[in-house]
């Protein structure tokens, strides 16, 4: 008999979980999400991933997009839905007990538990350039991301593994994941979080894209963590849109520029180098980063900041 899920995602490694179970057969009794939001410069109302992903494959399943879960009303909704499980992924808000009690819940965390417990753990494992990172199917409980272990997968990080790529590979292990929890749910032993391992990551802001040139390692994982968002940023504004790792070892004045190429450049840092590729000016268009320092009349020897 087909188990019956109530399914809360927002962002597309949602989404992609979602998809599966769906592929896989399972009775999706409705899905919750984030409200729709005001995007770009046009401030266009616009759904969040899953939502879209809902519509466009013509899904009938109920869609609730509530504020706040504290509401009665959405107690109430869930109850009349009777799912035999609450499926949690990247979903936004904190579930309340009266939720949690209503049937076992189990949140898909991007991250391997108890390290990275919070709102951004992709962008965590990047920065502080992990060997591994993961995904942890636990219960739910009222804690933060502290339930009991169902299940862990791991995966290996290349030195180039950014956030764009590391949500899609994470969001489908975890879709593996969470078939297999659901298959062996009644045999599973859950496993207690090792309490002096615990580390936390909150919500990342605009101003977590500020950079100095201080450290080539450093600055290439900030710029990896942050690609989709906020980007990465000098304090005139300017974002840098590309760039790779140069070296790491040397001693430079910090933003100096040591050398252009024919399409991109070498900026030294306190220790290090990277390798400017593609800049954007505050309300302009980005551009190859040799033709910025042409503009701005830059030379060997002279300060990208």
């Amino acid at each position: 008999m087909p188990k019956k899920i109530l399914y809360m995602g927002t962002p597309e490694y949602a989404t992609i979980i979602l998809d599966r179970l769906i592929k896989e057969n399972y009775e999706i009794v409705g899905l919750f999400t984030q409200p729709d939001k005001k995007v770009g410069r046009e401030q266009l109302i616009t759904p969040p991933h899953i939502k879209k992903y809902c519509l466009d494959n013509n899904y009938t399943f109920p869609i609730f997009q509530p504020e706040t879960l504290k509401d009665g009303s959405m107690v109430d909704s869930i109850k009349n839905l009777s799912p035999d499980f609450i499926i949690v992924a990247a979903y936004g808000q904190i579930l309340p007990k009266n939720i949690l009690d209503i049937a076992p819940c189990i949140n898909l965390h991007a991250s391997l538990l108890p390290k990275y417990r919070g709102a951004s753990p992709i962008q965590k494992s990047i920065l502080n350039n992990d060997n591994f990172s993961g995904v942890t199917a636990m219960m739910m409980e009222e804690g933060l991301d502290s339930g009991d272990i169902l299940g862990l997968k791991y995966l290996e990080l290349g030195l180039e593994t950014d956030v764009e790529e590391l949500f899609k590979t994470l969001s489908q292990i975890a879709a593996e994941l969470i078939i297999e929890v659901l298959e062996k749910f009644n045999q599973i032993a859950p496993k207690r979080q090792n309490g002096t391992q615990v580390s936390f990551c909150g919500k990342i802001s605009k101003h977590d894209g500020l950079i100095k040139f201080n450290d080539s390692e450093m600055l290439f994982s900030k710029y990896k963590a942050y690609k989709v968002w906020p980007g990465i940023f000098l304090e005139s504004g300017l974002k840098i849109k590309n760039l790779t790792l140069h070296e790491i070892n040397s001693i430079n004045i910090i933003g100096q520029i040591l050398e252009i190429k024919n399409r991109s450049i070498i900026v030294g840092c306190q220790k290090g180098s990277v390798e400017l590729i593609e800049v954007q000016a505050p309300s302009k268009k980005a551009i190859n980063v040799v033709d910025y320092i042409r503009g701005s009349r830059l030379l060997v020897g002279d300060l990208f900041i």
